[in-house]
């Protein structure tokens, strides 16, 4: 192996935009996690398809390791770089390449985030509505994920609003997956193949993504009650009544007094509390929020706090999706160990609340706040300044992965793998898939270099 080789090479096409300056690779050696950093040997700033082609058979020909990094918001170590190599930073392909509002679809390059991409379309009517909390995502480190977020129970998550793909293969070969239909049945379906990958089969330089119309009318509510338990069986009775509710995010109550606490939110308690969002028309916005609004009441939920200002409904949404620093600002000098698991609908007061019971027989304080709209919940274990701290939070993070997997569920519902999650595959998964899974990673990666180290473990 020679990463030499393919820095002085990619220098001839890249120039400066390769580096091996030691402050930007500190910067890349690491996500958000607890995950012990790894320098790459150099980074790529990348800005077209055909430069990550270029650069990935540099390293195919010298089996030089490739991290591709979008943003660097992962939480499971899918972009340290465990085996050096090169970190290539899709974050300079931010053009929005075409929309056509006629399909309500459009194109991008990879590194064009979230909020970049709503912004571009606010004045035609339609919007991309997966949300993972964070304004700073790309659209390929979404995809690479499989990424939902607080949206996913009405509008689906990446998997479901990705039409089609250009991605640069291990080899250099660039293909494109998909297209712009809703629907096809020829072929394998390579677009949903990489989609939720991680960067382990190829290289997403390129999105097509599904939009959606903006709705007409949307309120927002708090509701409180006053056991965790009356809050779950509140979602699942929503659920089975098919109420099209948009969001509806669960905090307990520690989740909510820190929540109440960061982002002063007032008139509300540190209680177990559901933030519902409704879209569509005003009258069908009226009628699903009155039958939430009843179903809450049969267990003991404490009203609806309405929002439908927009500003006010901009400051409830904002405090959730600051509730990881809210958890940080608890126990400051903690560092907070993120962890998620889904299960079916049925099952999560069952997942819920024994993750409670671990937490307290654990002795850590680790709010839970989950989209449970669709049975994913979170928990952000902090981990105490002490020499046994991460390790703790460790345990206790496997204790409520192996509950979820006990109830049927999966130890991720949107992290994705990474490292952090790699040893729980097999007992999701079966020797067999993981053996098939295994496969198609050697067929498409024979030399092994896209993101090593992640998914398998070894």
């Amino acid at each position: 192996m020679s990463v030499q080789t393919v820095i002085d090479a990619a220098r001839e096409f890249l120039g400066e935009r390769i580096t091996t300056n030691t402050g930007l690779r500190d910067h890349h050696s690491h996500g958000q996690d607890t995950q012990p950093p790894v320098l790459p040997d150099a980074v790529a700033f990348i800005e077209t398809t055909d430069e990550a082609a270029r650069l990935l058979a540099l390293c195919h020909a010298q089996t030089v390791p490739v991290i591709p990094w979008g943003a660097g918001t992962s939480l499971e170590g899918h972009v340290t770089p465990v085996r050096g190599g090169i970190t290539l930073d899709l974050s300079r392909m931010t053009d929005v390449l075409d929309v056509s509002q006629a399909d309500m679809d459009c194109r991008v390059q990879a590194g064009v985030t979230r909020e970049q991409l709503n912004q571009h379309l606010r004045d035609s009517g339609l919007f991309f509505p997966v949300d993972p909390g964070t304004s700073s995502c790309t659209i390929g480190g979404m995809c690479a994920t499989r990424a939902s977020g607080t949206n996913a129970v009405r509008y689906g998550t990446m998997r479901e609003n990705v039409l089609g793909l250009t991605v640069a293969l291990a080899d250099g070969r660039v293909i494109r997956t998909g297209g712009r239909v809703r629907k096809s049945s020829s072929g394998y379906d390579l677009t949903r193949l990489f989609v939720g990958s991680e960067g382990t089969l190829g290289v997403i330089t390129e999105v097509q993504l599904r939009l959606h119309g903006i709705p007409e009318a949307v309120s927002s509510a708090v509701c409180q009650f006053p056991t965790l338990a009356d809050a779950v069986e509140t979602v699942i009775a929503i659920l089975q009544m098919g109420i099209p509710v948009a969001r509806m995010e669960l905090l307990d109550d520690v989740q909510m007094g820190a929540c109440i606490a960061y982002s002063k939110l007032e008139g509300l308690e540190a209680l177990p509390s559901i933030f519902f969002e409704f879209h569509g028309t005003e009258a069908g916005v009226a009628e699903q929020a009155r039958q939430a609004q009843d179903i809450a009441g049969g267990y003991n939920g404490a009203g609806f706090r309405w929002a439908t200002d927009p500003a006010e409904r901009a400051k409830l949404w904002q405090a959730r999706h600051d509730a990881l620093w809210a958890c940080l600002a608890l126990q400051p000098g903690y560092k907070g160990l993120p962890t998620d698991a889904i299960v079916p609908i049925s099952r999560l007061n069952e997942a819920i609340l024994g993750a409670k019971d671990d937490i307290a027989a654990s002795g850590l304080i680790a709010p839970i706040v989950g989209h449970v709209g669709d049975g994913n919940f979170h928990t952000v274990i902090l981990v105490p300044p002490e020499p046994d701290g991460l390790e703790r939070a460790w345990e206790l993070d496997k204790k409520i992965v192996a509950r979820a997997l006990a109830l049927g569920g999966s130890c991720s519902g949107e992290h994705g793998v990474g490292i952090g999650k790699r040893a729980f595959l097999e007992q999701e998964h079966g020797v067999e898939t993981m053996a098939v899974m295994r496969s198609v990673k050697q067929a498409l990666d024979p030399r092994g270099i896209l993101n090593p180290g992640k998914i398998f473990l070894n």
